[in-house]
């Protein structure tokens, strides 16, 4: 290659890298609060991802924000798509994000990364959060909680799908029926299954026997993707045959746990055990 077609090159690259530094420089100032963007609180800057590149690109080519960051290999808890088209665009960019009207999209809180595609017809910005499950309570309060949730919605006569039931006497904590659930949750977690049958082929009163709980009644609810006690409760309560489990009156015992594994399809996985010693 001639050397005067290579410094060429070299020269355009250098330019693009340079105008795509910039735009990033200029949407975290905007995040500090600089320029014509006011903050109360100056929010970390947003950090550049390769794979966020790639799904920005795929936009400006047509794509669908959901199926480009699938594509790319970025699994998100939120995300957003920011785009500016016409010409010369590419070298405005960093002047037009830096207005007011893109300024509260950009200084979202709760997003952390970003990725940029430009030519001098369009820009794409694309930020995001990745998928970060959690479950904001220790395993003791989130047992206490359900605990709760479920004894107040044992407490209100109500329809189970086609079954209607009285209210039913509360059930009271049991630490083997928890640990039963601990140990169902954890291997759905860890082996990314979501299932009442184990890995081995037991069902629900196989695992609570094994815990060391003899029981004359005994039924188990599971629930996966759920941030909170509040949201696994209700979710049980709108499904018939786990709102039967929960309404059962010859239930008197009840342990709860949840695990989470963000490399899982759903992240969080509960599991309740509900029994009745002999």
């Amino acid at each position: 290659m001639p050397l005067r077609l290579l410094l060429c090159l070299l020269c355009v690259c250098c330019g693009f890298d340079a105008a795509a530094g910039d735009l990033y420089t200029a949407i975290n100032r905007s995040r500090a609060g600089e320029g014509n963007c006011d903050a109360a609180a100056r929010l970390p800057a947003l950090q550049p991802q390769a794979a966020l590149e790639r799904a920005a690109g795929d936009l400006a080519r047509g794509g669908n924000l959901q199926q480009s960051l699938s594509a790319a290999g970025y699994r998100a808890t939120r995300s957003r798509a920011l785009s500016i088209k016409g010409d010369g665009v590419g070298a405005q960019a960093a002047d037009i994000l830096g207005k007011q009207s893109y300024c509260r999209q950009l200084q979202d809180a709760g997003m952390s990364d970003i990725g940029i595609y430009q030519d001098a017809r369009q820009v794409w910005v694309v930020i995001a959060a990745p998928f970060a499950p959690a479950v904001d309570l220790s395993e003791q309060a989130a047992g206490r909680r359900v605990l709760d949730l479920v004894n107040q919605a044992r407490a209100t006569p109500r329809r189970c799908g086609d079954q209607l039931f009285n209210a039913a006497a509360p059930v009271r904590w049991n630490q083997v029926l928890a640990h039963s659930s601990q140990l169902h949750a954890d291997d759905m977690a860890r082996y990314n299954y979501f299932s009442h049958s184990g890995r081995d082929g037991s069902d629900p009163a196989q695992r609570v026997e094994r815990a060391g709980y003899r029981y004359r009644a005994t039924g188990e609810n599971i629930a996966g993707g759920q941030l909170n006690p509040e949201a696994a409760v209700a979710g049980w309560i709108k499904s018939p045959s786990h709102c039967a489990n929960l309404m059962n009156p010859s239930y008197t015992e009840m342990g709860v746990a949840f695990a989470v594994e963000p490399k899982s399809d759903m992240g969080v996985y509960w599991t309740q055990t509900f029994g009745t010693s002999r």
